[in-house]
């Protein structure tokens, strides 16, 4: 099952194998989906988590044999310039990937600076270096890969993924356990309510270290963005182009 993580009525495409999905309803009007703010769940962290509340309630709470999480807005399908429904692919379509790949992803964004220069625009320095002796105490393994990761600049945005039960349990195993711990160790309570979504952000780049880590074979899926106009699609895809091609000159010539 595809879960689609929304927080608002939205046109819901009715495909087979794809779920809408409540997220942050706890305290909130019912909009007619599935809620997670059932069961074992973690709803009012949404201001916080964004779209990881539906991460977690899919993880606690469901035993599909394959699980995914797409936006109400976004979702995988054929063409980074489409936004028709009609090219999202079937869930059967994105099962079929799996047999020669062992996670869906979205595309990667090239960003113009390394990954942590670019996620200091929304966390701090101190924020990032609690995040990585986290990693450092719990997971010293990744280490290696967190580093890596950080010193480069691409990455598979949204917190949207699809894969087999088994891959998609164990890492939120690894990530609600990072976070949940650096959540001990930060503060929120003076950062305005973009930045308040830390928890989101964080983990749009925890999935590419824990995928890497773990020798997984992602299929970079096109993201199909039914919000955003094909002018602005193409000025994003120009931006990747040129973001990559102005990183590596600047790179080259700090001698790297």
């Amino acid at each position: 099952m595809i879960y689609i993580a929304a927080h608002k009525k939205f046109n819901d495409p009715h495909l087979d194998g794809y779920m809408p999905l409540q997220v942050g309803a706890e305290g909130k009007d019912d909009l007619g989906y599935l809620k997670d703010n059932s069961g074992d769940n973690i709803s009012l962290r949404n201001p916080n988590y964004c779209e990881l509340t539906g991460l977690y309630w899919i993880w606690k709470n469901t035993e599909d044999e394959y699980k995914g999480l797409v936006h109400y807005r976004r979702y995988f399908g054929r063409s980074n310039l489409s936004s028709r429904i009609s090219d999202v692919w079937s869930c059967q379509a994105l099962t079929d990937q799996l047999r020669d790949h062992d996670i869906v992803l979205p595309c990667q964004t090239v960003f113009l600076q390394n990954a942590r220069e670019q996620l200091l625009g929304c966390c701090s320095a101190e924020t990032f270096d609690r995040l990585r002796q986290v990693i450092s105490d719990k997971y010293p393994d990744y280490l290696t890969d967190f580093d890596s990761f950080f010193a480069q600049n691409k990455c598979s945005l949204f917190n949207m993924m699809y894969c087999r039960r088994e891959l998609f349990d164990a890492y939120c195993s690894w990530l609600f356990d990072i976070l949940f711990e650096l959540e001990k160790h930060v503060s929120l309570d003076d950062v305005n309510d973009y930045d308040k979504r830390l928890y989101g952000f964080l983990s749009e780049r925890l999935i590419n270290i824990w995928s890497v880590h773990n020798g997984l074979i992602p299929f970079y899926s096109p993201v199909i963005q039914t919000e955003m106009s094909n002018l602005e699609k193409i000025r994003l895809m120009r931006r990747n182009l040129t973001n990559n091609i102005r990183y590596h000159i600047r790179e080259s010539g700090s001698g790297k």
